[in-house]
């Protein structure tokens, strides 16, 4: 049980490798890590109705092994950073136009130069893995000690380094307020909150170090002002990414680094979007779970959003079903329904009006049938 219970979280770091690999081989293999994201969405459908809960022993003690967990969350890093340095490698062989070639590597058969076609597809796999990746850096925010500094760099490869600290004193404290710009209001759609949350953090990691620097009577261009701090550990991926493709090369990396916050940010839309919390403590119903089997393993429990915001510091392993409000698919599923807007509102109205009726309080009921009545007259207009 324990092997299985440990194991079980390794289809990201497996399929990032195998994104990797991908990109190495070259050709149509520079297309491998789409394909997988089109997999998974294929697997998370089709696991929907399964449901597993945390596994403990008979002592109450979990399955999870720390030291383990730990070690492939910190393993992220560098393997995120082989990713980035795969897609400048190729970059730099179509900027300077090598031939497209066959050779071998260690007994290993794979193609030198590439064309702008794989080009993309290699552009495409990083962004998306990167993006996915991001999970490790959400998890290993809630670590105060040494995990906080590896959340804060493996975000800064997105260019994203703020969300260390917004996610932590922001979001957790002042979710479904609308103070907390990760929280969607209802009639938002996913593009418009990708924006609006990011900035909206970064924001809040501004003022914090603005307040905090005032306070202590230092300069805010001071070294120890963590939001200029952040932004400057994505500084080698920028000159990585400029090196290797001039200003092709800055296109590239803010496709890179569009797509993984879009992607980040569809996660936030989706676990809070069109819940409130008028007063009191953060209460499981504050949030939207997404429990199903594949969403669970794939995305290290991330989708147990209820627990996880009453418990933000216990391990993702031990993070239970709650009996909160739930959209009953997995993350990828509804993933592919926020991206038609109008499909997502169809879907989500019916679980709104549930959590209206069944978890609001009065207050939250009244502050709902507002964004309801004004949603409503948005469609019809």
């Amino acid at each position: 049980m324990k092997f299985f219970v440990n194991t079980r979280y390794l289809i990201v770091p497996i399929m990032t490798l195998l994104t990797i690999s991908g990109i190495f081989f070259g050709g149509a293999y520079s297309w491998v890590g789409v394909f997988l994201f089109g997999i998974n969405i294929v697997l998370d459908t089709l696991t929907r109705n399964i449901h597993l809960r945390a596994n403990f022993d008979d002592s109450g003690n979990s399955y999870g092994i720390k030291s383990f967990q730990y070690f492939v969350m910190y393993l992220m890093l560098p393997i995120f950073i082989m990713l980035q340095a795969a897609l400048a490698w190729r970059l730099y062989e179509y900027t300077s136009t090598t031939p497209i070639e066959n050779s071998t590597f260690l007994g290993i058969n794979y193609q030198i130069g590439l064309s702008g076609f794989d080009l993309l597809g290699s552009t495409l796999s990083s962004a998306l893995w990167a993006g996915l990746g991001i999970i490790y850096g959400h998890e290993l925010s809630h670590n105060k000690k040494e995990g906080f500094l590896a959340s804060r760099l493996l975000m800064a490869l997105s260019g994203a380094s703020h969300f260390t600290y917004a996610h932590v004193y922001n979001h957790h404290l002042d979710l479904g307020h609308e103070d907390d710009p990760a929280t969607a209001p209802r009639g938002r759609n996913v593009y418009a909150h990708a924006w609006l949350s990011h900035m909206g953090q970064s924001k809040f990691s501004f003022d914090l170090e603005r307040k905090k620097l005032q306070k202590n009577n230092k300069s805010f261009f001071s070294y120890e002002n963590k939001w200029i701090l952040g932004y400057v550990y994505s500084l080698p991926s920028i000159i990585l990414f400029v090196w290797s493709g001039g200003f092709l090369g800055i296109i590239t990396l803010l496709i890179v680094w569009g797509l993984s916050n879009f992607l980040l940010e569809a996660l936030n839309f989706m676990g809070h979007y069109g819940l409130i919390r008028k007063d009191g403590p953060v209460s499981h119903r504050h949030s939207w779970d997404n429990d199903s089997v594949f969403t669970s393993w794939f995305f290290i429990e991330i989708g147990r959003q209820c627990d996880h915001h009453v418990r933000g510091e216990t391990y993702f392993w031990e993070l239970d079903d709650v009996d909160g409000p739930n959209y009953g698919i997995g993350y990828f599923s509804l993933f592919v329904l926020t991206l038609v807007p109008s499909l997502f509102r169809n879907f989500v109205s019916q679980h709104l009006k549930r959590w209206d009726k069944d978890y609001a309080t009065k207050e939250e009921r009244e502050i709902g049938a507002r964004f309801n009545s004004y949603v409503t007259s948005e469609a019809r207009t």
